[in-house]
């Protein structure tokens, strides 16, 4: 049988032939310390996907018959699927963890959350293969960086009409991120500082859901501008100096709005029935039950791990452990749910700051100093390799033709599985044997900084409440909208990013977008996906250079 899309045998390519294991295995290790250098640098990981397929493209073009299997599009899509799980998995989901301890002057919990923290992320991108199509992660979704990885590595294949309209979005996302814009020109009076044009968010608007989009726009502008719109003397007493993170409204949205989306998921999959085509490759509401129970197993017993090899058991009473263990389970859990939502509608996500609001409440419930390192670590390692496996899954999906062949798009999953496992766990071996010289030289991520400093100062008086109080518009909010426009996560997570640019361009890309489909009608919406895949392709290319570039002159 041949495949109806593309004339070829109907037998993904395997991540075990020599060939494609080794380019793999060259990736992974390249990718995580790029991943780990420019986190403990820069404070960002690049998305490293494109570096990947890019590779294989070029070697594809060796005239030599070791290098001919690359010119597979499912190769490319092996390829990009490895670098980009190394890139998040040694850097956000294992490095990050491992420095929380280790400023708060505990070098004997390093090894301990490093275990737990491998352990999770194995989990976290398990969880997310095995729910992927399904009603709550539709491969529908909009999972911009992974539609931008297909779109480009077939441009590269097919060439033609599609390849020139990626190559001009290409072109306008790198030219676009070049340009500086000062702050004064977009409403900071008197600040010298520019900023960049985040032509990523550009690009999402033509992609995801538009109303989750146009909330995650107004949380952008309302966090950036919140010093100018609250600092008079009517919000004195409830948002102080206009600082919304001080008064701890986004993280009580977020709170409101988390939860909620958990009801909403629960009541998605315990209805009757299922709806008509909102599941097309045999992920049933059963399969998705059962992943979320092994789950919950999974999270209970690597919380357990934790805590017994952390030595919590002398920290705390056996209440309080128990306490511990079941917190932590429903936090990484809410964590990846959260994470996974932003990341399908927006291919943003605020793993650092939801983080921060797990460590938050763990203060207030009254966990001891090493348990909220273990807790913030634990959380924070979960989210990232989730997200990441849902854009790599969405560009396997649109590269195997959305599904036809339901047994090809298994098999095609599975090989996918197989290179991000592979790529954890290279990822590691990487920081297994490197954090030490990282941390030698005081480098960490500057998040870890911000959490130990939280720590250290504890939670305020009143916190409790605030938090309570501003979960309920949060919770309304996402209430409203519902579990497909998922509008209040979005607009929660708008108001975590301190990047008003990033608003600007998200809405401006709305704005492009209606214009667009009133010209062109629904038979220009493929173009435009296209389109918007090469503004994110370019951007994402040009930030990863200009973000090694820095860091090499930065040394």
């Amino acid at each position: 049988m041949t495949n109806p899309t593309e004339g070829v045998p109907q037998k993904h390519p395997s991540l075990f032939e020599p060939a494609t294991l080794l380019l793999i295995a060259v990736l992974c290790v390249f990718g995580a310390i790029i991943g780990m250098q420019l986190l403990v640098s820069l404070g960002i990981t690049a998305n490293t996907s494109l570096i990947g397929a890019l590779a294989a493209m070029a070697l594809a073009r060796v005239p030599l018959a070791i290098f001919a299997r690359y010119r597979s599009i499912h190769v490319q899509n092996l390829a990009q699927s490895a670098i980009s799980s190394a890139t998040f998995g040694a850097a956000n989901s294992l490095l990050l963890p491992v420095g929380i301890p280790w400023l708060l002057g505990r070098p004997d919990l390093v090894l301990p959350m490093l275990a737990g923290a491998f352990f999770a992320m194995l989990l976290d991108a398990y969880l997310l293969y095995r729910m992927f199509d399904s009603r709550v992660f539709p491969a529908q979704g909009a999972w911009p960086p992974g539609v931008a990885a297909a779109e480009a590595i077939k441009a590269g294949d097919e060439g033609g009409r599609k390849a020139v309209l990626m190559g001009i979005g290409f072109g306008t996302g790198v030219v676009a991120s070049f340009i500086k814009i000062p702050l004064a020109w977009i409403g900071f009076a008197g600040s010298a500082a520019v900023t960049g044009i985040p032509m990523s968010a550009f690009g999402v608007a033509f992609i995801g859901n538009i109303w989750a989009l146009l909330m995650f726009g107004i949380g952008l502008l309302l966090r950036g501008y919140s010093g100018q719109l609250f600092s008079g003397p009517a919000f004195a007493n409830i948002i102080p100096k206009g600082d919304l993170m001080a008064a701890y409204i986004p993280h009580g949205f977020m709170i409101g709005a988390g939860l909620v989306a958990l009801f909403q998921v629960a009541a998605l999959l315990f209805r009757r029935g299922e709806a008509k085509g909102e599941a097309t490759s045999g992920v049933s509401d059963a399969e998705v039950k059962r992943a979320l129970g092994l789950g919950t197993v999974g999270y209970l017993v690597i919380a357990v791990f934790i805590a017994i090899v952390g030595g919590l058991m002398s920290d705390m009473s056996m209440g309080m452990l128990i306490l511990f263990v079941l917190y932590a389970a429903f936090a990484a859990y809410v964590h990846e749910l959260i994470v996974g939502l932003a990341a399908m509608h927006s291919g943003w996500f605020p793993a650092f700051a939801v983080a921060l609001i797990t460590l938050i409440i763990g203060m207030l419930i009254g966990f001891p100093m090493p348990a909220l390192a273990l807790l913030v670590g634990f959380s924070a390692a979960t989210g990232p390799a989730f997200a990441d496996m849902g854009y790599d899954l969405k560009a396997g999906y649109l590269l195997r033709g959305n599904g036809a062949d339901p047994a090809f798009e298994r098999d095609g999953r599975r090989q996918q599985l197989f290179a991000a496992m592979f790529a954890f766990v290279v990822a590691g071996a990487v920081v297994l044997f490197s954090y030490q010289s990282y941390f030698d030289q005081n480098l960490v991520a500057p998040v870890n900084k911000v959490y130990a400093a939280t720590i250290k100062a504890g939670v305020a008086d009143g916190v409790a409440w605030q938090l309570f109080l501003w979960a309920i518009p949060g919770a309304i909010l996402q209430f409203i909208g519902g579990p497909k426009r998922q509008i209040g996560v979005l607009f929660a997570t708008g108001l975590l990013i301190a990047f008003p640019m990033a608003g600007w361009a998200v809405l401006a890309g709305i704005l492009c977008r209606i214009i667009w489909e009133k010209l062109r009608g629904a038979g220009g919406e493929g173009d435009m996906e296209v389109f918007a895949a090469g503004v994110i392709a370019g951007d994402a290319i040009f930030s990863f250079f200009d973000s090694v570039s820095k860091n090499f002159w930065k040394r």
